[in-house]
C-alpha cells in the first residue's frame, strides 16, 4: 500500500496509508483523517514535496 505524505490544517506533517487520492471536483483534494499530533480528526491535504 502505498503512502502519501499530507499536511493537517494545524500544519503537522504525516505520512498515511489511508488517504484515498480520487478527486472529487465538488469535494476537491482535501479529506477527513485522524492526526496522530493532535488526535482529532483534521482535513488534510497532499503536500508536494521537493526533489533537491
Amino acid at each position: 500500500m502505498q503512502r502519501t505524505v499530507v499536511r493537517c490544517a494545524d500544519g503537522h506533517v504525516f505520512s498515511t496509508a489511508s488517504f484515498p487520492m480520487q478527486q472529487a471536483e465538488r469535494l476537491g483534494p482535501g479529506r477527513l483523517v485522524r492526526c496522530p499530533r493532535c488526535a482529532r480528526l483534521r482535513s488534510v491535504v497532499p503536500v508536494t514535496l521537493e526533489k533537491r
